[in-house]
């Protein structure tokens, strides 16, 4: 070798500190002619972080710890510590962890390192782990350092509390960064009074321990109480910074206080802050959230320098406030200024699109994020492409992706099951959810109830809905409005009014999603008067109405014949509510004077309305038309239907339907022809009747239940006794031209008719019976329930696919107006 190296030339021998820059710093650093790294200067001190800092690659890092190693510094604790922080910021833990292995004489600085670089890394689990080696076995005493980032790994509330025992332990409880660390941890497991409780007990506070009892009582959903301990800091003289800002400005949206936070961007304004990207991009929010899109948007307009959380703001403003035209505007406009995408600007997207219902392009973004592999980075995006295919009603494309994705959360779940319950699938959405309760992994919250609660709505199952009511009752959750909201709906649609008006008055009543539950409830009940009176309640107690209100409380009326009623909410939404009537609104006008008779006026309507009739407000003209057996208006209203949707099969039955009541089979058999020759085919008519926990499905004409004939006798005997009693057959609500024989035959085996049978046979005497029917409940079949309910002593409660029918004592709660 020796000889080797004398028969080449020296060139080959420089140096090392010669071949690269790096190099060369170290050997200037630590030559022989340097002290040791103990008294090194400060200068010294300065030009060695230059060079950590400096390496910003993996290569780069290992090429110094070579050089070190080299060197002769592989004992010395500040620098191979350094080296663990490095490889850890450089995503490297494998490397972190080896070189922390390799430090013989570990100190607490050592030590807190590794605890910080799991914890960059997201391995909690090893983070916790290696401060319990510290805490037990290392012989070092921990410092104030150590328990911010060990807190920050914990991953149960349990072991947040043994943390907290070490820090009581080791007296670090008055620490500021490591109190403020123990509020994070017990917000972060909702142990929102906990954290109180050591904000309470901090001897002195600075501004990031009350941001953080602040963001605590906001991500716990008490933004009353975080406003309380806003009060506390302004009382105590501590001035709000930026995070504080852009903290208190979400609570001010979620107690509906505009003026709160326009105070707060007074401060901004006075206190210099309007220059900061963080604070107006919490402004753009808070704005948008009142829907106060102008002020929204001067605020992104007067922004010097915008990031792309600036961009996602303005656009999810728009967006949010149902304007995706112009959010889509924005979005063009970021990519003018080739301000990048990010998850967030995507998941904007996806709810413009399904706004828009632009499916093309909601398939090009899908096709865009799995190519950018953001469905393996981040489950939201996931979740939002299962909402956007469940919204645009391709239920089996939402089914699709939400198995593809790599990972479920509780919101994933929550948007496959909405997403059936929205689709008409209750019995999927129910499946759904049954499968979710094995994921031992996923815990039902808030999002959960609200998505399940409506698919037992639709079906009707009370004893499921209730079960999931005794165990919101264990953990309060049915006092938070939006789950009160939908199990009031839920007892509503099951036939339990008298529990739904119960609920109503044990929740808080502040906003006006309780109120609209409980009106629409007693809306579909025939409580036309009652929900009027609720509403003018409503007024009094400062509550303010909105859409949703006048489109419930409309419906109760029109349910009721109330018309006057009905004419004087329409014009006092107008007038005092400054409520601009939508298509839903025009469309319960348009029902209540058809009901009525008034098809004049009702038509008088439609033309005179400011916006385009769709095809309810036509579907709604038709469907009065055959109430009254107006052939000719309806035949119009059909014309206009066929214009704008004429892909609805129930639109040619109701017409038909017309033509048959009048006698005029020609027309009947010529417009189901016209269907016909479209392929559209009609939606059998089903009844459902629950016997204790099952729920039996009957459709007309049914002849397969194993307790068929049992039915059929039963029905004749009632039969032969409501005739006694002055029954009538009504032979109009038979839609063929047959003999009289076959008519009633055909009354007889109508759905309803044989679940109400099959309930009387199957459940105790004068028990009440409860009917569940997807179309419009049959007149003759409602003028029959009206005497079996006389005849048997039950209650009969029938609930068809307009409102509810409460049958007792030979009476119907709609008093026949239907």
């Amino acid at each position: 070798m020796l000889s080797l190296r004398k028969s080449l030339p020296t060139r080959y021998f420089r140096p090392i500190s010669t071949v690269f820059p790096l190099q060369r710093w170290i050997h200037h650093i630590f030559s022989s002619a340097t002290v040791s790294f103990q008294q090194v200067s400060h200068d010294r001190e300065n030009k060695i972080n230059v060079v950590f800092h400096s390496c910003t690659e993996i290569g780069t890092a290992k090429q110094l710890h070579a050089l070190l190693t080299v060197l002769g510094k592989a004992q010395n604790v500040v620098l191979f510590t350094q080296l663990v922080t490095l490889y850890a910021t450089l995503g490297d833990l494998s490397l972190s962890r080896n070189t922390f292995k390799h430090i013989q004489r570990k100190n607490i600085f050592t030590w807190n390192s590794m605890v910080a670089a799991y914890v960059r890394c997201g391995r909690y689990r090893d983070a916790m782990d290696c401060a319990s080696k510290l805490l037990s076995n290392s012989g070092v005493r921990p410092d104030f350092y150590t328990f911010p980032p060990v807190l920050k790994a914990c991953m149960s509330v349990v072991d947040g509390e043994k943390m907290h025992c070490w820090v009581l332990k080791m007296g670090f409880e008055h620490d500021v960064y490591v109190a403020a660390s123990l509020i994070h941890l017990y917000s972060r497991f909702s142990a929102v009074d906990v954290a109180h409780k050591v904000f309470d007990d901090m001897l002195v506070r600075d501004i990031g321990s009350w941001n953080a009892m602040i963001s605590g009582f906001l991500q716990n959903g008490k933004a009353t109480r975080a406003l309380g301990v806003l009060g506390r800091m302004k009382v105590e003289g501590v001035k709000m910074d930026t995070v504080t800002v852009a903290s208190v400005l979400p609570v001010c949206a979620q107690v509906n206080d505009v003026v709160c936070g326009m105070l707060v961007h007074l401060y901004v304004i006075k206190h210099g802050l309007e220059s900061d990207v963080f604070v107006c991009n919490a402004l753009v929010n808070m704005y948008s959230k009142f829907g106060r899109l102008q002020d929204a948007q001067r605020i992104f307009d007067g922004m010097k320098v915008r990031d792309v959380v600036s961009w996602n703001s303005i656009i999810a403003a728009y967006e949010q406030n149902d304007d995706p035209v112009t959010a889509l505007g924005f979005f063009r406009e970021m990519q003018f200024v080739a301000m990048g995408p990010d998850l967030l600007t995507v998941v904007s997207l996806i709810s413009i699109f399904v706004q828009l219902s632009d499916l093309r392009i909601g398939r090009t973004v899908h096709g865009f994020v799995v190519r950018r592999g953001w469905l393996e980075e981040d489950v939201v995006i996931g979740n939002a492409l299962v909402n956007m295919y469940a919204k645009l009603g391709l239920i089996d494309c939402a089914l699709a992706v939400f198995e593809q994705l790599p990972r479920r959360d509780v919101i994933s779940w929550n948007t496959l099951i909405t997403g059936y319950a929205q689709n008409g699938l209750a019995s999927e959405a129910i499946d759904a959810y049954n499968t979710m309760g094995e994921c031992r992994a996923i815990i039902p919250n808030q999002g959960t109830w609200v998505s399940i609660l409506p698919a037992y709505s639709h079906i009707g199952a009370l004893q499921q809905g209730m079960k999931i009511h005794g165990r919101l009752i264990k953990n309060s959750l049915y006092l938070d409005v939006f789950v009160a909201t939908c199990l009031i709906d839920m007892y509503g649609e099951c036939g339990k009014l008298e529990d739904a008006m119960s609920l109503f008055y044990e929740i808080p009543r502040e906003t006006s999603v309780p109120w609209n539950a409980i009106i629409s409830s007693l809306g579909i009940h025939g409580h036309g008067k009652e929900a009027v009176q609720l509403f003018k309640d409503m007024q009094a107690e400062g509550v303010k109405a909105d859409h949703i209100t006048f489109v419930s409380l409309l419906s109760a009326c029109s349910h009721s014949g109330l018309v006057d009623e009905g004419q004087w909410c329409f014009d006092l939404m107008q007038k005092d509510c400054g409520v601009k009537p939508n298509l839903k609104h025009y469309g319960c006008m348009v029902d209540l004077f058809g009901r009525a008779g008034y098809l004049e006026k009702a038509y008088n309507l439609v033309n005179n309305m400011p916006i385009q009739a769709d095809a309810s407000i036509w579907g709604t003209l038709l469907a009065a038309c055959r109430i009254h057996g107006n052939a000719e208006l309806g035949t119009f209203a059909l014309d206009r239907l066929l214009e704008v949707d004429s892909e609805n099969v129930g639109y040619y039955v109701l017409l038909s339907n017309i033509y048959a009541n009048v006698g005029k089979w020609e027309g009947a058999v010529k417009v189901r022809s016209l269907a016909k020759d479209r392929g559209l085919r009609k939606t059998p008519g089903w009844s459902s009747v629950v016997v204790g926990s099952v729920v039996e499905v009957f459709y007309a004409g049914n002849q397969t239940h194993p307790q068929c004939t049992e039915i059929y006798n039963e029905i004749r005997v009632l039969n032969a006794k409501m005739k006694s009693l002055g029954y009538v057959p009504d032979y109009s609500f038979v839609l063929q031209d047959v003999e009289e024989d076959e008519k009633e035959q055909i009354l007889t085996s109508h759905s309803e008719r044989l679940a109400i049978a099959f309930g009387l046979i199957s459940t105790p005497p004068k028990s009440p019976i409860r009917i569940f029917k997807n179309l419009r409940v049959c007149g003759d079949c409602h003028n029959a329930t009206k005497y079996i309910s006389k005849i048997t002593e039950r209650e009969i409660i029938v609930r068809d696919s307009n409102r509810f029918h409460h049958f007792k004592d030979g009476f119907c709660s709609c008093g026949d107006y239907w």
